[in-house]
């Protein structure tokens, strides 16, 4: 991952500070004055961030939206513009669309039917989706964990999608979650002797069905009554369920040469991998839920803690480093069309924090976005700051 450096021009600001500091200590006889105040933890990730912050709208980011929470203390900022046609100035609490931070809410939806006893982790998906195999062939049983953790193998429709037409008809695709499984079938679902950590969109569309077969709901219904509604995260939207906010930021992608407006795209409404609206206080306030115990019993947060065979990865989490407490960080990147997210807390749900951000319009990339890896570097040197 890329390493977080402070510009040159911040170092050679601060060097000049510190030189008129010790002119100022050596000059004349009188005694010596106080210590300046030393910044706090949260002063410092603070400051950090408001510099990345800057440095992406300097290298052509639209909007960057960030907050932080430490024990109490928030501190929200966002910078940028909403649109590059209106140039209106972009809000904290402004509404983005968060990709694959979306799983982290279906797989809650999911644990929370496990809870209810209808249905097991250990399931074989089969049982409950007895038309799967028609669709993706899978060579072994797979199970409900399987699809949780990245583990199952099935071909990740995405990639068959995005290569089989251009991408501005991509985009203005929208799908069923058995048409999205479908392009997943074309695709041969390979035997291994042993199936590790295999990333796939599709994990979590076979998961919807499934909470939407035993729900009798779309997903998106489920994850407002069980989710945003009782926590009044009220910025917190799939896309297609209502008209997008007038505030909502804008992003963008370079196709063919000309820049194309992605906002809302009809290729994720209603997707349960990607498609949900959010803003990064309403993040915030899911993931603090979330580890406090509010939507889920101890015992099953811990099975959505526990690290898969890759170690950085859990049931809908991801896993990283948390040094103030010799512990771990959960949450969840996202990453997609124009957009990415990052959503950080630590284990107690006392210290967060949520990064957004527009790309700077550029053609499109299958696969992780760089930028998305910088932004989680930043995130967790963020929260690591903050004991």
């Amino acid at each position: 991952m890329p390493g977080f450096r402070l510009p040159v021009s911040f170092l050679r600001c601060f060097a000049a500070m510190s030189a008129a500091l010790l002119a100022a200590s050596l000059g004349g006889c009188t005694g010596s004055p106080d210590p300046p105040e030393q910044p706090t933890a949260s002063a410092t990730a603070f400051a950090e961030l408001e510099n990345f912050g800057r440095t992406m709208i300097d290298d052509g980011a639209p909007a960057v939206l960030m907050q932080v929470r430490n024990k109490g203390e928030e501190w929200s900022r966002a910078i940028g513009v909403r649109s590059l046609e209106t140039r209106e100035p972009v809000q904290p609490s402004d509404p983005v669309e968060v990709a694959s931070v979306t799983k982290s809410m279906v797989a809650v939806t999911v644990l929370k039917l496990v809870e209810e006893g209808r249905l097991g982790l250990d399931d074989a998906v089969s049982e409950h989706l007895p038309d799967l195999g028609r669709v993706v062939h899978p060579p072994f049983p797979v199970t409900v964990r399987d699809l949780l953790s990245h583990s199952s193998g099935m071909p990740d429709y995405a990639a068959k999608l995005i290569a089989s037409r251009p991408l501005k008809e991509v985009i203005n695709t929208r799908l069923s979650l058995t048409q999205r499984l479908a392009w997943a079938g074309r695709t041969t679902w390979e035997k291994r002797l042993a199936q590790g950590f295999e990333y796939s969109e599709s994990d979590y569309v076979a998961l919807a069905l499934l909470v939407e077969r035993l729900r009798g709901q779309p997903i998106g219904d489920v994850i407002s009554e069980q989710i945003t509604g009782p926590l009044g995260m009220s910025g917190t939207f799939m896309i297609g369920a209502r008209t997008p906010p007038s505030g909502i930021a804008h992003g963008y992608l370079v196709i063919e040469d000309q820049r194309v407006d992605v906002t809302s795209p009809a290729v994720l409404t209603g997707s349960p991998s990607g498609g949900l609206v959010s803003t990064v206080q309403d993040l915030n306030t899911f993931y603090s839920a979330l580890m406090q115990g509010k939507l889920l019993s101890p015992a099953t947060l811990k099975e959505m803690q526990t690290p898969n065979t890759a170690g950085f990865y859990g049931l809908g989490l991801w896993i990283w480093n948390d040094t103030c407490t010799n512990g771990f960080a959960y949450g969840h990147p996202g990453d997609l069309l124009g957009y990415g997210t990052v959503s950080m807390t630590s284990a107690d749900g006392t210290r967060q924090v949520t990064v957004a951000l527009t790309y700077p319009p550029a053609p499109f990339i299958l696969g992780d976005n760089p930028l998305v890896l910088e932004m989680m570097d930043v995130a967790e040197h963020t929260l690591n700051s903050m004991c």
